[in-house]
């Protein structure tokens, strides 16, 4: 029986979502779980893997066609099946071969198919091919090709200057400075001499208006050829600012209690534990206790959503993405620390499935470890609030009417004011903080 393809929904206000590109040709045989397509929504561009396995059949979507979500845009046939409207005869399935270890990574491959490299020639500078490599080879070959740029000729900045205003060429100019650098009087050497004078009682020539040589027209302004995940993450930004009642909320919370809960931690678990683990952890308890900062705003409604899905911001090459921890507030610190690290190697390796991108509820975005002390964040709808954190920093506090030097790190949180207002918004970050400086009120 034949499997239907659809376009799939990666996020719960998605309408539509558009076709990169098919991986696998329409008559073409492919297993279930292989990637079959490449789809790009308001949130990213993920690989679709396969519903089945079969022959690719009635493709009736191209690249670049914007389909809404559920709809039918293939089948995959099971051997033997009918496939009218195929491009292809159909193909049985090849057996499956032994795979030997890779070469190289699967970014590496994907970067150089992109750019028609053959691995063969990249030579790693570990044990597999890395994306680096790649990188590396296609700017050396771009080089190679590029052509020698003329040699540059020495000369004095004045000498520079003389040879403009005279209308002298720097290059037919003999130089008798250091290493043969022109000098102002090579200039003025070689600079044509003025005739002679007027001869007496002779009409006076008037001397011909001076002709400015053309205005130099301006250097063309640099352009860089952005990602899809970037067009994406720009349209979907401005679509959110331009739509979002957005007001902001600051506070700064003494981060002693959150470094200690840290250390305690990593000296008993096997995990690469971080701040934003323990921040995800607190965050989760917090929208347990303020059910309406994990809210949407949906047709004019408020709608309740009914799990705490926490969705980390992760910059990669080609954007920005937002890979969802589900179901936060029922996980142990460990375990959300080892989600992230998955989802963040799936993300740094773009092979993130759609599965990991949809159901966010709330979002954290931490930028502590670029050294920056605070900034606002932009809400991504259907969620009504995101929370950006900034640095841990040793400030000046008042303790007790005294100064006091305390790490601290400051805490912005950004909301939709169709869902939050400033009360709700300040009494949820009121028991964040609380949460952050004592940590043990978890476990309450």
């Amino acid at each position: 029986m034949a499997t239907n393809v659809i376009m799939p929904a990666l996020g719960m206000a998605q309408e539509k979502g558009r076709l990169i590109r098919w991986l696998v040709q329409p008559g073409a045989a492919v297993r279930k779980g292989d990637p079959l397509m490449e789809v790009e929504t308001d949130k990213a561009t993920v690989e679709i893997e396969a519903p089945a396995s079969g022959i690719l059949a009635h493709v009736t979507a191209a690249a670049g066609d914007e389909i809404p979500v559920t709809q039918v845009i293939a089948a995959i046939l099971e051997v033997g099946e009918s496939a009218v409207g195929t491009t292809a005869a159909p193909q049985t399935l090849p057996a499956a071969a032994p795979v030997s270890a890779p070469a190289a990574t699967p970014l590496a491959v994907k970067v150089a198919a992109e750019h028609g490299v053959d691995l063969r020639l990249v030579v790693p500078q570990g044990v597999r091919v890395e994306k680096d490599d790649v990188l590396a080879y296609i700017e050396a070959q771009k080089q190679a090709a590029a052509p020698a740029a003329p040699p540059r000729i020495l000369a004095s900045p004045k000498a520079r200057r003389l040879a403009a205003e005279q209308g002298v060429s720097l290059a037919a100019v003999p130089g008798s400075g250091p290493a043969g650098a022109v000098l102002a009087g090579d200039v003025l050497a070689a600079a044509p001499k003025p005739g002679p004078g007027p001869i007496a009682g002779a009409e006076p020539v008037p001397a011909p208006e001076p002709v400015l040589p053309p205005a130099a027209a301006p250097p063309p302004a640099q352009t860089e050829t952005v990602s899809t995940l970037w067009r994406v993450m720009a349209e979907r930004m401005t679509q959110c600012w331009t739509t979002v009642p957005h007001f902001y909320l600051l506070r700064e919370a003494n981060a002693e209690g959150l470094i200690a809960w840290r250390a305690q931690l990593l000296k008993r678990s096997t995990e690469k534990i971080t701040y934003t683990d323990l921040l995800t952890r607190a965050i989760a308890s917090a929208l347990a206790v303020h059910p309406r900062l994990n809210a949407s705003w949906r047709d004019g409604t408020i709608a309740l959503n009914s799990e705490i899905n926490v969705g980390v911001a992760v910059a990669v090459e080609g954007g920005l993405v937002v890979p969802v921890i589900r179901g936060a507030d029922r996980l142990g610190v460990g375990e959300i620390a080892r989600q992230r690290q998955t989802l963040m190697a799936r993300a740094q390796g773009g092979r993130l499935r759609p599965e990991d991108l949809a159901g966010g509820t709330f979002t954290v975005s931490n930028l502590g470890m670029y050294g920056v002390d605070a900034f606002n964040a932009i809400v991504n709808p259907p969620q009504a609030a995101i929370l950006a954190v900034g640095r841990i920093a040793e400030r000046v506090v008042a303790v007790g009417g005294q100064p006091a030097v305390r790490p601290t790190l400051f805490l912005s949180l950004s909301c939709d004011h169709r869902v939050i207002d400033g009360a709700r918004g300040a009494a949820f970050l009121d028991t964040l903080a609380g949460l952050i400086e004592e940590p043990l009120t978890l476990l309450a």
